[in-house]
């Protein structure tokens, strides 16, 4: 079996075993390579100790060097070398007390989680597969190196990364393992909730999303994700069996459809997303169904968020009350910002995400560049390519999970729409026209020149006249603008 090593990794490898250590690339990278994938890290494994890797290397930067891990530095780029090591014990299901350099890589394979990230392998000795992790590879079966349950006993954050590459390689997690992540999935209360988002983020990008249903059956969305079981008991859709399909919510088979479907050529063949925009998207997929479960209930005094009980008879009423239609989008916002929060996403994250929530709804009912630029002043110009996606991503997904003759005309009906409403975005940012109080020509200095009073009037007005404007883009001149103020004030 030949692996072809990049020339950096070979040369890394090089030094060490000429300077009498052993040393091989190991992991993930080991997997990757194994099944044609380009691997994203090359990392490396060693009987040398830290001290005589920074002696070996002229750049090295020590990243976890308690942990006998150094980065050998070559022109920009960095590559870990590890020293083989035994964790001690693990008093918080995360991290071990302490570590113990060994000079057998059969050691050091062994503390690894899963046997497919378990292998080893330089040029000269090839392929170093202890556990069957080639077999498990070929197979498709993620499973725990040794006894699934002391693995998830030493770090819990892998009872979550059984799940994310399950997801990504669209593998099968082995019976055993699957066990015991259920068994300890309370475990992961104890995981640092940046490191759960890494993980959830992570299967939200993958091929794979519905794996969320296997992780909620197990009990492991109960305690890094409860927002997803909420989505299966309490949407408005689940109740009854017309609610249920392939023993599904279809509230949560919406949800993981219209993840899928975001960024991908059924929403728009010409899409070009980056990463951090698809999983805005993706986790709006998630949380805009999250917004629209029966989870918010409400009576004139105060909003209660209900869980709900297991049970399936146990479901609660929407709240339909017109007059409190503003409190309850307010609390569904708060709610929806504050998973997000819980979850230490970044401000720009936070709030792109909640703002796509609180518009999904939203839908064009006249679809001219008069509806589509007030449109674009309301959700705000940056925000409506994402919100466009959205919504197509969720249309698509009611067909595929509601396959009634009445949704199906219903989609049909809806997708030109937004296709439509897309083109008109497309045209009005070409040619530039006014969709804000930035872009109009005259500003509130203009109208206090003009003999406006300063105050909150000034805003006011600038508010009507990009209403005009929004209309008419011919009025967006500074002198008919001032002189349009002036007969309105």
């Amino acid at each position: 079996m030949r692996i072809e090593l990049p020339e950096d990794v070979k040369n890394i490898i090089g030094t060490l075993t000429e300077a009498g250590f052993e040393a091989y690339a190991v992991g993930g990278c080991v997997r990757d390579a194994l099944i044609g994938r380009t691997p994203m890290d090359w990392d490396i494994t060693s009987s040398a100790k830290p001290e005589d890797v920074k002696k070996l290397f002229k750049r090295t930067v020590d990243t976890g060097i308690q942990h006998g891990t150094v980065t050998v530095m070559i022109d920009k780029t960095g590559y870990e070398v590890t020293t083989y090591r035994i964790d001690g014990e693990y008093d918080d299901c995360r991290h071990p007390k302490e570590v113990t350099f060994t000079t057998k890589l059969s050691e050091d394979l062994l503390r690894r989680d899963f046997t497919i990230n378990a292998m080893a392998y330089n040029e000269t000795e090839g392929l170093v597969d202890l556990f069957g992790g080639r077999e498990d590879l070929e197979r498709g079966v993620i499973r725990c190196v040794g006894e699934a349950s002391e693995r998830f006993d030493e770090d819990a954050l892998r009872i979550l990364r059984a799940f994310r590459f399950a997801a990504q390689l669209g593998f099968e997690i082995e019976g055993e393992t699957l066990k015991a992540a259920a068994e300890r999935a309370e475990n992961l209360k104890k995981v640092s909730a940046e490191r759960i988002r890494v993980e959830l983020n992570k299967i939200l990008l993958s091929k794979g999303p519905d794996r969320l249903f296997e992780a909620q059956e197990a009990g492991v969305t109960k305690v890094v994700l409860p927002e997803f079981d909420a989505i299966l008991r309490g949407g408005a859709d689940a109740r009854g069996p017309e609610g249920v399909k392939n023993g599904r919510a279809m509230s949560g088979m919406k949800a993981v459809k219209a993840i899928s479907l975001v960024g991908s050529a059924a929403t728009d063949p010409d899409n070009a997303f980056d990463e951090k925009d698809l999983l805005k998207l993706k986790w709006a997929a998630l949380l805009s169904e999250y917004a629209d479960t029966d989870i918010f209930k409400a009576d004139a005094a105060e909003f209660t968020e209900i869980r709900g009980e297991d049970d399936p008879a146990d479901r609660y009423e929407a709240v339909s009350t017109s007059g409190m239609a503003d409190a309850e989008e307010s609390k569904k916002h708060e709610t929806i910002r504050a998973v997000l929060t819980r979850l230490k996403f970044d401000n720009e994250t936070r709030d792109t995400v909640t703002r796509l929530v609180d518009f999904h709804r939203q839908k064009l009912v006249l679809i001219n560049d008069v509806a589509v630029r007030g449109f674009m002043k309301k959700v705000g110009p940056a925000l409506c390519p994402l919100l466009f996606e959205l919504q197509t991503a969720e249309l698509l997904a009611d067909g595929f999970v509601n396959v009634s003759g009445d949704n199906a005309v219903f989609v049909a009906k809806n997708l030109p729409k937004i296709k439509k409403a897309k083109e008109s975005y497309r045209q009005i940012v070409e040619r530039g026209d006014c969709v804000s109080v930035a872009q109009l020509a005259v500003t509130g200095s203009d109208l206090i020149e003009a003999g406006f009073e300063k105050g909150p009037e000034i805003g006011r007005m600038l508010d009507f006249l990009l209403g005009k404007v929004l209309a008419d883009q011919s009025l967006n001149v500074k002198e008919k603008l001032i002189d349009l103020a002036c007969m309105n004030y």
